[in-house]
């Protein structure tokens, strides 16, 4: 297995929730309570996996659990297994019309349960999380997170990232003060999702920032043929780890790709399947974006800070 393969492996791994959307009719998802111990913030707490993507340790029932903190989820959700673990010791289960989607346009319908979670620092009371087959998300084998922290929690907070160190930071967003180190990156709110601009050498592409994910971009076959990946150049073919099993995954090399104000040479960008669903995003930018600089996700009220660009090229 050669480099790139295993960075596809990789990709496809976090990409799972990442690329979780969701869709349902007439139901309102009410707002988790949120108690932070001390103050209004988490501490800065290193990641729980050896991953990029941001892990951290969480606490279900009296059971200790890894929880993925994912901007790409629209709603939190938990496997199916591990509720089935907890015996009697579950909270309230209930029925919903829910149906999930990942990378590669697979799909399940599932229920919902209400959790309450503690993370290092904060308690997260009456969480509603659908229940799903994680797949190699939940498994040892995999990223053995059970649990997907999603939109519904993180805008009503600060996701403050650290990439290089692998720390994160939750924060209420009324104690949150700008660093002065730190900039605003143009981004728009997509529903409660933050979208940004990209290039493809040149070409303009709207993506959403998904912390699920861990290669710089993912784009949609559609978006792919759009600005001009599918023109023959070579691809790479490899197996990924999506929701519930595995799918074949292609990635092809971009000459240039710009994000915020950073040029990055010779990207190797995942190309997905795009599920049958509207308002499906078109691209995924994920945390090797994010290489070198610290940022501060506030999806509440549509901004991302993130540190100035150090005097590098990127390639």
């Amino acid at each position: 297995m050669n480099r790139r393969n295993l960075l596809i492996r990789a990709a496809g791994l976090a990409a799972v929730a990442g690329a979780a959307w969701w869709a349902r009719d007439n139901l309102i998802w009410p707002k988790p309570d949120l108690t932070f111990g001390d103050g209004h913030a988490t501490p800065w707490t290193p990641y729980a996996r050896r991953a990029n993507v941001p892990t951290i340790r969480a606490t279900i029932e009296g059971r200790d659990v890894i929880a993925l903190i994912d901007t790409g989820a629209q709603y939190s959700a938990v496997d199916r297994a591990f509720v089935a673990s907890l015996g009697e010791r579950q909270r309230s289960m209930f029925d919903m019309p829910m149906l999930a989607y990942g990378v590669g346009g697979g799909s399940q319908v599932g229920r919902g349960t209400t959790l309450d979670v503690d993370l290092p620092g904060l308690q997260i009371a009456g969480l509603r999380a659908a229940i799903l087959d994680l797949g190699p998300l939940a498994a040892e084998e995999g990223l053995a997170t059970p649990l997907i922290l999603g939109r519904d929690v993180l805008e009503h907070l600060i996701l403050a990232l650290d990439a290089d160190r692998r720390h994160v930071r939750l924060i209420t967003p009324d104690a949150f003060v700008q660093p002065a180190d730190m900039i605003e990156a143009p981004v728009v709110r997509d529903g409660n999702a933050l979208s940004a601009e990209v290039t493809i050498e040149g070409n303009a592409l709207q993506a959403v920032i998904d912390t699920g994910s861990s290669a710089l971009l993912s784009v949609s076959q559609r978006s792919a043929a759009g600005v001009g990946l599918l023109d023959g150049r070579p691809r790479e073919s490899g197996i990924s780890l999506v929701l519930g099993g595995a799918m074949r995954a292609d990635t092809v090399e971009a000459r240039t790709v710009t994000f915020a104000d950073q040029l990055h040479h010779r990207v190797q960008i995942g190309v997905f399947e795009q599920p049958p669903l509207p308002n499906f995003p078109d691209g995924l930018v994920g945390m090797e974006a994010f290489a070198g600089r610290r940022a501060a996700l506030d999806l509440g009220a549509g901004r991302l800070l993130i540190s100035r660009q150090l005097d590098l090229t990127v390639g």
